[in-house]
């Protein structure tokens, strides 16, 4: 009886799969290896003139069993780069650059394609593309439905118990006697204008705006306040980031996702892992907070969660919690997209601690400031403090 012949490179990534549960076929091998997400087989001499046979790659096998589990009918395989990058696994790192790729250039497909027509102004090229999307019905949602019941549910929770609301002492804080109330046009036009310009769009009292319309409503807004007269309150410090004849010099000008593509194409592997890992916790921490304040309000009982929901509120956090619980049905395009605007502005706070000296940045790890996920990740000096930390030699 003839032994049997030795088995293909493809029916060894079949056998290691099925041993480990899941079922492929060598359709499905070559699929995915169309794809870019499994490495080529390798060429090996079997030696004394037998020719040559191919075998799987080592990192093939780890591969096969990943998809296997991921992969189900009609999954993109941008998606599963992803997420196979994101838990670790060696995809190739241009199958990786290109699904990060793929998340930026579907952001606002067809906005301002044409560009400026001749002769025209860019700011007033930005502000005619806001006005047609506005016009044309489109609007942005700052605040999700579950944060504005939240909020709704404070506020009945502390008028059921006569306490004044919305609290005094914000207003107290709140140095504008005439703060600006956006109406949600006015939101989406200065969303679309920033996405088109960039840094050359963002002012003191934009950013103030911002946090004063995603606060609750009636709210005094301390930290909109702090943006807003941020030029007034120090002017040496202030006119490194903001230019005299307008703009940020800490973001990069021009169209958003330009500088979104830059770092896709720059950013080191490491970094856009990191960046995936914090964007996953951060999500994570807003749906955590979300349930235990639902809880809390289901109990009649207001504690921790509140208290954290109600201080972040008018703060980052409060704009990292709407941008984590707007959408329901997160996919790992939105994952990437995130990773990268955090990588942005990681590199952005990085750039203002070298032209502004001294900058306070453990105020961002005070309660509330920020989300726990982000404070490590986002900290240029807490982050340069530890590393040192770890790489200094202990003392003789």
């Amino acid at each position: 009886m003839s032994s049997p012949g030795p088995v293909s490179a493809d029916q060894q990534l079949v056998e290691h799969a099925r041993r480990h549960g899941f079922v492929v076929s060598a359709k499905q091998l070559a699929s995915w290896r169309r794809a870019g997400l499994l490495p080529e087989h390798t060429k090996r001499a079997l030696g004394r003139g037998r020719g040559s046979a191919s075998v799987p790659d080592a990192e093939a096998f780890g591969l096969v069993v990943a998809l296997a589990r991921l992969a189900r009918r009609g999954a993109r395989p941008s998606h599963l780069a992803l997420v196979l990058f994101g838990e670790g696994h060696p995809v190739p790192e241009g199958t990786v650059r290109d699904g990060f790729g793929k998340a930026v250039r579907g952001l606002g497909a067809g906005l301002g394609e044409q560009g400026p027509e001749e002769g025209e102004d860019e700011a007033e090229w930005a502000e005619r593309v806001a006005d047609e999307v506005v016009a044309s019905g489109q609007r942005v949602r700052l605040v999700p439905a579950r944060v504005r019941r939240i909020d709704e549910g404070i506020a009945r929770y502390m008028r059921d118990r006569e306490v004044v609301w919305p609290p005094p002492e914000l207003a107290d804080l709140d140095a504008n006697p005439e703060p600006p109330s956006l109406s949600s046009g006015e939101v989406t036009t200065a969303a679309v204008t920033t996405a088109l310009r960039g840094g050359a769009a963002v002012t003191p009292q934009g950013i103030g705006d911002v946090l004063r319309a995603v606060q609750p409503p009636g709210w005094g807004n301390p930290a909109a306040s702090l943006a807003e007269y941020t030029v007034d309150d120090v002017p040496d410090a202030a006119q490194e980031v903001f230019l005299p004849d307008g703009g940020m010099s800490t973001v990069p000008d021009g169209d958003v996702r330009g500088a979104l593509l830059s770092l896709v194409e720059t950013a080191p592997l490491e970094d856009l892992r990191e960046a995936w890992e914090v964007s996953g916790a951060t999500r994570e921490w807003g749906l955590d907070l979300c349930a235990r304040v639902e809880a809390e309000l289901e109990a009649g009982e207001l504690g921790d969660a509140a208290l954290a929901w109600l201080m972040g509120r008018a703060f980052v956090s409060g704009l990292v919690l709407m941008a984590q619980v707007g959408d329901r049905h997160w996919s790992p395009t939105d994952r990437a997209l995130d990773s990268l605007i955090l990588l942005m502005m990681r590199r952005s706070l990085r750039d203002l601690d070298g032209k502004v000296p001294d900058c306070q940045w453990e105020l961002l790890g005070s309660p509330a400031v920020l989300p726990a996920p982000l404070i490590p990740f986002l900290q240029p000096r807490y982050a340069s403090e530890i590393q040192q930390e770890n790489h200094d030699p202990e003392p003789s």
